[in-house]
């Protein structure tokens, strides 16, 4: 709907169809009820700024975000609501938290400091004193499972667990990607600072939309270089353990519980489970 963004009267006839429903974000967090996004009439919706999402088989979808706080029992935030909604609404609900967490952060203008207003339905931000206009931006950021095939022996990868998460909580490797650098140098310096690894052979899985709060998480799969996986050491910082894991290893420390990998809605999730052929059994996942 890129096309009608630009011209208010458009949008505003879209706002008043009988058929136009709202979902409702603010702080991250969405109206969700049992398994689906709730999806309310106009009339129903809080007071707030309304923005275009798109038109479905159903109407047009708008996002309000509303003036006050969120204060609903059935207010959810991503991680929590991932796993009782469909991809569909998933989709839905990361678009919207992405588009309204950027206006929360972007409520005056980068060059003078001004308030700045909403316009283009909402994927835009123009300013009252200097006229400029900003807009939502998104953070790339790279996300790598990191593999040693070993020829005597069987294929392994690599987990770390963040100074923040409890013992027994691995993810994969990330990081953002830096000015002037390429998506894949950034997988290979974010290995080699974080675990000490010098990976190649990169290979590109995919990408997902992570609004923590505007991110977009590009996934790689990336082998060990030749001696690299016994030149594991960890930053300290970052990354405070580490660990190889062989298949049959992760299956058994997952299915007791003994390492949580993440969630489901997540790309490192797919990952893991690209590269174990099958999904994480039992109690090793966390959210």
């Amino acid at each position: 709907m890129a096309e009608f963004r630009s011209d208010p009267d458009r949008v505003a006839a879209l706002w008043r169809m009988t058929e136009t429903r709202v979902v409702v974000v603010r702080g991250g967090r969405a109206l969700v009820d049992d398994d689906a996004l709730m999806r309310l009439p106009v009339d129903e919706a809080p007071p707030g700024q309304g923005m275009l999402l798109g038109v479905g088989p159903s109407g047009p979808l708008f996002v309000v975000h509303p003036d006050g706080p969120l204060d609903d029992e059935r207010a959810r935030g991503v991680r929590s609501a991932s796993g009782r909604l469909g991809s569909d609404d998933l989709g839905i609900l990361l678009h919207a938290v992405a588009l309204t967490g950027w206006h929360e952060l972007h409520p005056r203008c980068a060059r003078c400091g001004a308030p700045t207003t909403v316009v283009t339905a909402g994927y835009a931000r123009r300013c009252t004193s200097d006229g400029t206009e900003h807009y939502p931006r998104t953070d790339p950021a790279v996300i790598v499972l990191v593999l040693d095939e070993p020829s005597d022996g069987p294929s392994r990868c690599l987990l770390g667990r963040q100074s923040a998460w409890p013992p027994g909580r691995f993810s994969t490797l990330a990081g953002f990607v830096e000015p002037g650098e390429t998506v894949e140098a950034a997988v290979v310096r974010e290995v080699a600072e974080e675990a000490g690894v010098k990976v190649v052979d990169l290979d590109y899985v995919g990408s997902q939309p992570w609004p923590f709060p505007a991110s977009l998480m590009l996934a790689f799969y990336a082998r060990a270089g030749e001696g690299g996986a016994e030149s594991l050491s960890v930053d300290g910082e970052e990354i405070v353990e580490a660990r190889w894991f062989t298949r049959d290893e992760l299956l058994r420390a997952t299915a007791s519980g003994d390492v949580l990998v993440p969630p489901r809605l997540s790309v490192a999730r797919r990952l893991v489970e690209g590269w174990l052929g099958q999904p994480v059994a039992g109690r090793g996942t966390w959210r």
